[in-house]
């Protein structure tokens, strides 16, 4: 059994809860702790001092715990009344300490299920083992060493022929998305959460966390926040601008925002799951949202595949749209564990602008756009962007403001991305819609040059290669290198008329004629 606790910081520690109206609860003891238990140094007392941790310290470690235990419905705390008012069988108390000595070799230790042993066996994480002080460290030991008590094992690593090589699973990737299992070794990676994998006894011995955490220890998940529905039940946000606070507590868990708009508008918006701080640190929640029309057609899905947050700048038509905000796998871990909260922001604003509407079409080795501006105030400028990839624009060329058509020749037949930049005389920022062309005709040049300009020349190339500008009298006015791929000559300063430019390759010669409006 426990006897008494002896605080070394008394009311000087943070008091904090995760959730107090929750029953279960568990206890992160920092104040120090005696400490008489048959089951835990043969039975001899152990004198837990207080770590030195400062109150900021405290309170990251904290939060990063209670990120963890968020979907469920159990409190973390470090206030010991809280602890002391919660049942027998459904509290643990995790005493964070530098006494260390009576158990060599192990960064915290505790028994697989006594959450629900009723006679307060503590779990233990030794923060003088853990960096030493790194608050990092100690909430990774804190929420594992609470996974343990709850029923959890350790997850680890098979190969293709079931060989075990990680009783403790370091996880995957680097940066902002790594990933590893709480119950594995999650120190060196940003995002770290439950997962359902093998574990140390056979390859084919899985765990499912999350079944075992609310299965085994008489409290369940969160209540749901939002609707999962794209009808009227959805939550709605306010049209001008909104900040919303969520929770994604299982993996089939979805909040589903509804919004209107009067006319056609702007729309910005932050999706950020709870974080530590720079690049999300600390976040459990890997943020996806699907955006649906008010037929509930799915126009587009924002999930980047680098970053766990999200920001969307797009234009939207006068309409109702819906916002589905879930938890998504990335390239180092899957859905299963993508759990937690997060902060959903945004503004709206009316465009001057109202809408571009861009169609293409192929001509041999061409590819002509047209377009359609429709704005209640002048036009600043335009620029036609490509892309290969339909993600990564860059601009084609700088029409003139009355214009509303360009050909293009690509030096290759593969498909290109086109949309139109509009850019208002108040600064608002416009794109039209992407059209995808693809050249038809095997012979394909190895420059492509813009043919009527404003300010500068565009030459797509398929190798490096210099040039020569000439003028209607065939005297040369400029000359210069280029590089593979997308280059813009500055041509602002020449007078408005015909020109020729030559482009000369490793193999090849090539004359394009020059309009200079």
């Amino acid at each position: 059994m426990l006897l008494g606790m002896i605080s070394f910081n008394g009311m000087a520690l943070p008091r904090m809860n995760s959730l107090p109206s929750a029953t279960a609860t568990i206890y992160l003891d920092f104040d120090g702790h005696m400490v008489t238990a048959s089951l835990w140094n043969g039975g001899n007392p152990i004198a837990c001092a207080a770590p030195a941790l400062t109150d900021a310290q405290i309170t990251e470690i904290f939060n990063r715990v209670s990120e963890d235990y968020r979907p469920f419905n159990v409190n973390v705390t470090t206030d010991s009344t809280k602890f002391l008012a919660a049942p027998l069988a459904q509290r643990i108390r995790v005493i964070v300490t530098p006494s260390s000595s009576w158990k060599p070799g192990v960064g915290g230790i505790s028994y697989i299920g006594s959450f629900t042993w009723g006679d307060d066996t503590p779990a233990f994480v030794f923060s003088d083992r853990l960096g030493p002080n790194n608050t990092k460290y100690i909430a990774e030991c804190c929420s594992h060493e609470s996974g343990h008590t709850l029923g959890l094992s350790h997850q680890s690593r098979y190969d293709n022929v079931c060989n075990l090589t990680e009783t403790y699973n370091t996880g995957n990737g680097t940066g902002e998305t790594s990933w590893a299992p709480i119950m594995g070794n999650s120190y060196g990676k940003n995002m770290t959460g439950w997962n359902d994998g093998p574990t140390p006894y056979g390859c084919a011995n899985t765990q499912d966390n999350l079944s075992i955490i609310v299965g085994a220890n008489g409290f369940g998940y969160r209540t749901d926040d939002y609707s999962d529905s794209l009808n009227t039940t959805a939550y709605l946000l306010n049209n001008t601008s909104f900040s919303v606070n969520g929770l994604i507590s299982t993996s089939i868990d979805k909040d589903v925002f509804r919004m209107n708009f009067p006319v056609n508008s702007n729309i910005h918006i932050d999706a950020i799951p709870y974080n530590m701080g720079a690049a999300n640190s600390g976040s459990d929640l890997d943020v996806k949202i699907l955006l649906y029309d008010d037929r509930n057609t799915l126009i587009r899905t924002y999930d980047p595949s680098t970053t766990m947050g999200i920001t969307i700048d797009t234009t939207l038509k006068s309409g109702a749209y819906y916002f589905v905000l879930d938890g998504t796998g990335n390239d180092n871990a899957t859905n299963y564990g993508s759990l937690g909260s997060y902060t959903l922001t945004g503004f709206r604003s009316a465009l001057p602008i109202h809408e571009i509407v861009l169609t293409g079409n192929t001509d041999q080795q061409k590819h002509n756009l047209t377009w359609n501006v429709i704005s209640e105030e002048p036009v600043a400028s335009l620029d036609v962007e490509y892309s290969t990839d339909g993600r990564v624009f860059e601009l084609l060329n700088t029409v003139n403001l009355t214009g509303r058509s360009i050909s293009y020749r690509p030096f290759d037949n593969n498909t290109r991305y086109y949309r139109v930049k509009a850019v208002s005389n108040s600064g608002q920022t416009v794109y039209s819609n992407v059209v995808a062309l693809r050249v038809t005709d095997n012979n394909i040049k190895t420059f492509s040059v813009s043919t009527f300009i404003t300010s500068q020349i565009a030459v797509n190339a398929a190798e490096n290669y210099q040039y020569r500008i000439l003028d209607a009298n065939g005297r040369m006015i400029s000359m210069g290198k280029g590089v593979k791929g997308f280059n813009a000559i500055d041509f602002s300063n020449a007078s408005a008329g015909f020109y020729v430019i030559q482009l000369f390759g490793n193999t090849t010669k090539q004359s394009e004629r020059i309009i200079k409006q």
